[in-house]
C-alpha cells in the first residue's frame, strides 16, 4: 500500500456498513493505515431483527439501537451524521447534506432501502412502515392511544405476509389480547413462502392461537383514515380498519439508483462476487442495495444475515485490494432462520436444527446477543437480560 493515506468512505451504517467499518478496523493494515468515515443519518446503529421487542417494551431503545459513538469508540473510524446528497464517481467525491464534502480511494454503498408507501392510494397517508426506530416509537403511540380509547375492539391490518408481517401481526396480537382484532394480508396463495416449512407450519399456528386472521390472494386497492379496500377473486370489500401496517417491499435509496452503475430490475447495483461493481472498480456495494450472485451463482436475499456475511468479505476485499493481495469471492454460509411469534414464542430453523415455541425464542435472542456488533455492547445486553428476572422480581415485591 502507498505511503500516503487511502480513504475509505462508508456510506450507511445499518448491517452492511457498520460491520465493514469494523471489519476494516480489526484488520492488519501494512504501513499508513487508511482513513475510515462511517455515514448514516441516524446517531445509533438499529438491530432491525428485534425492533418488535421494542414495541411491546420487552427490550429497550439502548439494547437495540446503541449509538455509533459507542460502538466505535477506541477504533479508527470516523463517524459523521449526516444524509448522503449526491455521490460523484468520476472525482470520487460524496456530498453530504450538511455541505460536507468527502474524497474516497474505495467506496461502499450500504445505503439500505425504505419501505415503498405508494403501492396503493392511501398507503402513504394512512399507513405505517415498520423499519426505522421512528417507525417503532409511532406504532408503540398510535396502539397506545387506541388502548386508552373507548373502542370495544381494536382492528389492526398488516398487509405483507412475509417476516417482517407476521413477526408484527403475532406481536400486536399477543399485545392487544382479546380487545385486539388482527387481519394479515398476503396477496400470494401463501405467508413465509422463502421460509422453511417448519417455520412456516409453527408460524400459522401461532397466528392461529392468536386469533389473527389471515386473508391470502388478497390485494389492497386502497386505505383510508378507518377503511382498508380489500380484493379477494374479483369481490371488493370495505372493512373498518384503526390501524394498517405496511411491511411489503424494499425501495433502493434514490441516491444510490440514480448512479451511473449497472442495476438491476429493482435499481440495485450490480456486483461481482468480490462485491465490487461490475463496471466500476473500487465501488462495492451490499445489503439491500446490492444484486449479488456468491462464489456459487447462488442469487442473495436482501436479509440481515446475508449483509452481516457480505461485511466481513467486503473489509477483507478493500484490506486485500490495499495491501495487493488477491480478493475473495463472497461465499454464502446459510446459517437458518428465525422468528419471534409473541413475547415467549419463537421459531427456528437452521444447522440441522429444528426449535419452536420458549426454547426456540431463548436460542434466537442469544443467537441476536452474539451478532450484536461488539463485544462490550455483548456484555453490557447480555448481564442486563441476566439480571432481568431478578429485578423484576424485586419491583414485584416492592409494589
Amino acid at each position: 500500500m502507498a505511503d500516503a493515506p487511502q480513504s475509505i468512505c462508508i456510506l450507511g451504517g445499518g448491517f452492511g456498513g457498520l460491520y465493514t467499518a469494523l471489519r476494516l478496523s480489526q484488520l492488519p493494515w501494512e504501513g499508513t493505515s487508511p482513513t475510515i468515515t462511517l455515514v448514516d443519518c441516524n446517531d445509533r446503529f438499529l438491530f432491525l431483527p428485534l425492533l418488535y421487542e421494542l414495541v411491546t417494551d420487552e427490550l429497550q431503545t439502548w439494547e437495540i439501537a446503541p449509538p455509533y459513538t459507542e460502538l466505535l469508540a477506541g477504533t479508527p473510524v470516523q463517524f459523521r451524521q449526516a444524509a448522503v446528497a449526491a455521490i460523484d464517481l468520476d472525482q470520487h467525491r460524496v456530498s453530504l447534506g450538511d455541505g460536507m464534502m468527502l474524497t474516497y480511494d474505495r467506496l461502499v454503498l450500504a445505503l439500505g432501502g425504505t419501505t415503498p408507501m405508494d403501492m396503493a392510494p392511501g398507503v402513504a397517508e394512512h399507513a405505517l412502515a415498520f423499519r426505522t426506530l421512528d417507525d417503532a416509537y409511532q406504532l408503540k403511540e398510535r396502539l397506545r392511544l387506541l388502548e386508552a380509547s373507548d373502542a370495544e375492539k381494536i382492528r389492526v391490518a398488516v398487509v405483507g405476509g412475509g417476516y417482517s408481517g407476521v413477526e408484527l401481526a403475532c406481536k400486536v396480537a399477543e399485545h392487544l389480547g382479546e380487545r385486539g382484532r388482527i387481519r394479515l394480508i398476503e396477496r400470494t396463495d401463501m405467508i413465509l413462502r422463502t421460509s422453511p416449512e417448519h417455520n412456516r407450519e409453527v408460524a400459522q399456528k401461532a397466528l392461529s392461537d392468536l386469533g389473527v386472521w389471515v386473508d391470502l390472494e388478497t390485494a389492497v386497492d386502497s386505505v383510508t383514515a378507518d377503511t382498508i379496500t380489500l380484493t379477494y377473486r374479483e369481490q371488493t370489500d370495505i372493512l373498518p380498519v384503526d390501524l394498517v401496517l405496511w411491511t411489503v417491499g424494499t425501495k433502493v435509496n434514490e441516491v444510490i439508483a440514480n448512479l451511473p452503475l449497472k442495476h438491476s430490475d429493482r435499481q440495485q447495483v450490480v456486483v461481482q462476487p468480490t462485491l465490487e461493481s461490475v463496471d466500476r472498480p473500487g465501488v462495492y456495494a451490499l445489503g439491500d442495495v446490492a444484486d449479488c450472485r456468491d462464489a456459487e451463482g447462488q442469487q442473495m436475499a436482501a436479509t440481515a444475515q446475508v449483509a452481516l456475511q457480505q461485511a466481513d468479505f467486503v473489509g477483507w476485499n478493500i484490506w486485500a485490494a490495499l495491501c495487493d493481495r488477491p480478493q475473495l469471492p463472497f461465499r454464502y454460509n446459510h446459517l437458518g432462520e428465525m422468528m419471534t411469534l409473541g413475547t415467549s414464542r419463537a421459531t427456528l430453523t437452521g444447522l440441522g436444527v429444528q426449535l419452536d415455541g420458549e426454547l426456540a425464542h431463548v436460542a434466537r435472542r442469544l443467537a441476536y446477543l452474539y451478532r450484536m456488533p461488539t463485544f462490550n455492547h455483548q456484555v453490557r445486553v447480555g448481564i442486563n437480560w441476566m439480571t432481568k428476572p431478578l429485578r423484576d422480581l424485586l419491583a414485584g415485591s416492592a409494589s
